[in-house]
């Protein structure tokens, strides 16, 4: 079952919590929507300011597992460093699959 938070803080207090295992990431053309899986609940913060949205980004719990997804891509990274990087495509795209 979904749950909407609308307070940043309170996405980093749950992103940093220990039973929660990653975050996702999706970018539209309006807003930036962070989804964080916890055990019971998908915890989601849609940011209409892509600049909070790039601070949010970089204040993350470095051993997540953060998954970027857009309409073409899907990237899978472990932390933030770029070295975990495990693929790049969307399922649903008409791209083959790209090895890094």
């Amino acid at each position: 079952m979904p749950k909407q938070i609308h307070e940043i803080k309170d996405f980093l207090l749950t992103a940093r919590r220990k039973d929660a295992r990653s975050v996702r990431i999706k970018k539209n053309k309006d807003s930036v929507k962070f989804k964080v899986r916890c055990s019971k609940y998908l915890y989601t913060l849609c940011v209409s300011d892509f600049e909070k949205a790039d601070k949010l980004k970089k204040s993350l719990p470095p051993g997540l597992l953060l998954v970027y997804t857009s309409n073409l891509l899907l990237i899978v990274l472990k932390g933030n460093d770029l070295s975990s990087l495990s693929c790049i495509r969307h399922p649903g795209s008409l791209l083959p699959p790209v090895k890094v």
